[in-house]
């Protein structure tokens, strides 16, 4: 029983950080209807980034990540300048295709300013047994994935006071609910999009510092974007509340899968598995879970 609770635990702390890179999906696909394929390209940029100030320039990592946020705060707003804000009210097919060409463009990039090798990230986590939970239950629970909970936890309790009680947040809620109607009483709608495409870039961040000390900073972060669809599909794209709950159900079941399934079938369905669960789940609900439902009529 004590394994079974060492896999859950790890797959609920795995399944936040997915939940964290759902988060910068969700955030511009609310707001703009944009599904942002470049999600994925933004971690690796952050990431990248942050390791290459510390060490080209040999800032420490207390200065880097600032320098890091206000460049990710400058790539978003340029993004919205210079990608979406003369793509608006062209069909949403357009605006799909320009974020892949966007992910293209950010990947090299970030590598040509950088390089292309793999990066150590080291944060102040130690990726070690939580001794407390070890002597008490005898559960082995890693001291970095407790932290890296933690982070996203507070992160997501920003944003959710973003939202809920500030003046940008009623504002982004209009917007999300009728972009016309947003700017007939005023709200300014190119405003409301660089906003949340700068939050989104310091959600990628935070992200890829996670992911990258885990993984190490590499190419490989861009792909941690695609494990955050099935996360989305479960949670709903346009939900916050969504993102951390599906992230939640992939990063246990996955882990459940890859330990009790995998042997009977010859192992390797750890990668795999999130997205039959996803297919099922569509059959199901796919809306998502906190999804609006949308009634077809025939």
């Amino acid at each position: 029983m004590n394994f079974f609770f060492e896999v859950l635990i790890g797959g609920l702390l795995s399944g936040v950080m997915y939940a964290l890179v759902a988060i910068g999906f969700v955030l511009i696909y609310k707001a703009s209807g944009v599904f942002n394929f470049a999600q994925g390209a933004m971690v690796f940029f952050a990431a990248l980034t942050c390791v290459g100030l510390m060490d080209r320039f040999g800032m420490p990592l207390w200065l880097a990540i600032p320098a890091t946020i206000a460049a990710m705060v400058i790539l978003g707003l340029c993004i919205e300048r210079v990608v979406l804000r003369p793509l608006v009210n062209q069909p949403e097919i357009t605006l799909f295709m320009a974020t892949i060409g966007l992910a293209f463009f950010l990947e090299g990039l970030a590598q040509l300013i950088w390089d292309s090798q793999v990066h150590q990230l080291a944060l102040p986590i130690e990726d070690v047994p939580l001794q407390p939970v070890l002597d008490r239950f005898n559960i082995v629970v890693s001291q970095f994935d407790v932290m890296a909970a933690a982070v996203c936890g507070v992160l997501v309790l920003l944003l959710a006071v973003l939202f809920a009680k500030t003046k940008v947040g009623r504002a982004l809620r209009a917007v999300a609910d009728d972009h016309q109607a947003a700017l007939a009483v005023g709200i300014p709608l190119q405003r409301i999009w660089a906003i949340l495409w700068a939050v989104a870039g310091v959600v990628a961040l935070v992200a890829g510092l996670l992911w990258g000390a885990r993984n190490g900073v590499q190419f490989a972060l861009t792909f941690i974007a695609l494990k955050a669809l099935p996360v989305l599909i479960l949670g709903g794209f346009t939900s916050v509340p969504g993102a951390i709950v599906g992230g939640l159900i992939i990063g246990a079941s996955e882990k459940l899968a890859e330990v009790y399934i995998g042997p009977l079938v010859g192992g390797g369905i750890e990668g795999w598995f999130p997205y039959v669960l996803a297919l099922l789940f569509l059959l199901v609900r796919p809306e998502g879970l906190f999804g609006e439902k949308i009634i077809r009529r025939i």
